[in-house]
């Protein structure tokens, strides 16, 4: 694995996040860091998505994060002056995923189908995000897809949680899990980082548990 795989490997759920303001960024980073995921994927759905990123990567470096929802090369360009150590587009799309390997910038598109996958795989992307999950087949789905693709790993996102975690973690060909279920909305809105940071810990726990 290079160090952004054994990086995703490490932390084994990347929570995904969604800022309506900036202010809440570094409050939220540093609950998810003393629960012990040192990782984030930040919405580009929300005009806070840059300044989120910037914040939290002012803040504590040694967090990997990275933008989501990324739709255009402008939102690349933004995300990566920010500071975001990779990018997430929900679906495979050619330009995103060139002009992002053009800039050096590590992409993981959406692949939910073996010819998305084989576009990836074609460009030498080793990771791919497999949205929306649980809806486009769930485990099945990328154990059956993945098998002719040796090398590619895989980090599913949406229906995913502390139920179904170990069914996703315990398969070789996932490398971490994208999540929501310990930074929902109402939890960041209501300014409750205690719980944030307690339902972190839990996951953490039990990535370790999985992976031991």
């Amino acid at each position: 694995m290079n160090e952004l795989e054994e990086k995703f490997y490490e932390t084994g759920v990347v929570p995904v996040v969604v800022l309506e303001d900036a202010e809440d960024a570094v409050p939220l980073a540093q609950a998810l860091v003393e629960g012990g995921l040192l990782s984030a994927e930040v919405t580009f759905r929300t005009a806070a998505a840059e300044e989120s990123i910037r914040r939290m990567t002012e803040a504590f470096p040694q967090m990997l994060v990275g933008a989501g929802t990324v739709l255009t090369k402008e939102q690349v360009d933004a995300a990566a002056a920010a500071g975001a150590k990779f990018i997430v587009s929900p679906g495979f799309d050619p330009e995103i995923v060139d002009y992002c390997l053009k800039k050096k910038i590590p992409v993981l598109p959406g692949c939910i189908s073996p010819s998305e996958v084989a576009q990836a795989v074609k460009r030498g992307l080793t990771i791919v995000k497999f949205f929306p999950a649980e809806q486009a087949g769930g485990i099945a789905m990328i154990k059956a897809m993945a098998a002719p693709y040796v090398g590619l790993k895989f980090m599913p996102t949406s229906g995913i949680n502390a139920g179904n975690l170990t069914e996703y973690l315990s398969c070789d060909k996932i490398l971490c899990c994208g999540g929501s279920w310990m930074v929902k909305g109402d939890l960041v809105k209501a300014g409750d980082f205690g719980k944030i940071r307690e339902l972190s810990a839990e996951t953490r726990k039990l990535v370790d548990t999985i992976r031991k």
